[in-house]
């Protein structure tokens, strides 16, 4: 112990110049709390509940993949943390699985998710297309046979435009998914997928019969980028395009003023508040911020540790999750000023 005590100061004072801090790094968002509260214990979790059910940390793993090669793994993998770790999760688009079930092992996840939140994904594109059909009844057995809890649909018109092989939204969004909220009883999440939300759509969803609004806002993974990157085509005059949009800080402040100014016309106050949540501190100062009933969602980092493999993404989300906690133990947000 006392050769124990005496490297570990040998070490502080050879680490002492390289822990010098800047005025300019300190992290403005939080009141640092440190006499108030314990460590957290290491079987300690922030439980809630959410759309029903209880996660264990208010994180959700954002929808990104399916339908190819290397999906089933990367899938099965995220799968199998969000189950051990008690977080929520919604797939990438289930587009294939209307009329093909050769990619359906990519999606069939629920063995290993547990009781835990999933969610199906289609396109309101797709959604607009089955309805003008009369095939709602495909979207209900995709759900069905992937023992999902719900859809997520996925609002992506600028996305659209730019892909090569595109669709035509040719009926508003809003519309697409009251006809659909008629006409089936499954449980629904909206979601964009990249850009955000202004406040006049976030306030006609939150009054629909829905479960949550996915904010997938601007500052993480944007599709419309991607798509540019994809097409052979001179878009140079367009790519100022992908930069509108909103920012998740942005969207917990209108949805905020929404939850304040409205009364119960509300129906919906679950928010997963996604895009450009890189850190567990960006996820915990957003969902503290929001007075709805939040968790905050990533795609990319889980996407990253789970091509690497099950044992890095364990490590990675097991200190997502001890940071968050120690995070919920001794900071509390300050007031943000719009």
């Amino acid at each position: 112990m006392v050769t124990e005590n005496r490297d570990r100061k040998l070490e502080h004072i050879e680490l002492t110049n390289k822990s010098q801090t800047l005025h300019s790094t300190i992290d403005e968002r939080f009141h640092y709390e440190p006499l108030l509260c314990p460590h957290p214990g290491r079987g300690d979790d922030m439980a809630m509940e959410f759309l029903g059910k209880k996660l264990k940390f208010p994180i959700w793993i954002s929808s990104m993949t399916g339908g190819t090669g290397k999906a089933r793994h990367i899938n099965q993998n995220l799968s199998k943390v969000a189950g051990e770790f008690g977080l929520g999760m919604g797939l990438g688009s289930c587009r294939m699985l209307l009329d093909s079930e050769e990619f359906f092992e990519d999606f069939n996840l629920r063995a290993h998710m547990g009781d835990s939140p999933f969610y199906a994904n289609l396109g309101v594109a797709q959604i607009q297309e089955l309805l003008d059909r009369d095939e709602v009844s495909k979207i209900e057995n995709i759900v069905k046979n992937l023992q999902a809890d719900g859809l997520m649909i996925h609002i992506n018109p600028l996305q659209e435009w730019f892909q090569p092989e595109g669709d035509i939204i040719s009926v508003s969004p809003l519309e697409t998914i009251k006809n659909f909220l008629e006409l089936s009883s499954l449980r629904v999440i909206v979601k964009e997928v990249g850009q955000g939300m202004g406040p006049a759509s976030l306030y006609e969803l939150m009054k629909l019969p829905i479960d949550a609004i996915e904010f997938a806002a601007y500052g993480g993974t944007n599709f419309s980028q991607l798509e540019i990157l994809r097409n052979s085509s001179d878009l140079s005059l367009h790519t100022g395009l992908t930069n509108v949009g909103h920012t998740a800080l942005n969207m917990v402040l209108e949805t905020n003023k929404i939850l304040e100014n409205s009364g119960s016309e509300i129906q919906c106050s679950n928010f997963i508040i996604s895009g450009g949540v890189r850190t567990y501190l960006d996820g915990y100062f957003l969902t503290q911020l929001s007075k709805g009933n939040a968790v905050f969602g990533m795609a990319s980092p889980f996407l990253s540790y789970a091509d690497e493999g099950i044992d890095s993404l364990r490590d990675y989300v097991s200190q997502l999750c001890r940071g968050l906690s120690f995070a919920n133990n001794f900071l509390t947000v300050k007031a943000v000023k719009e």
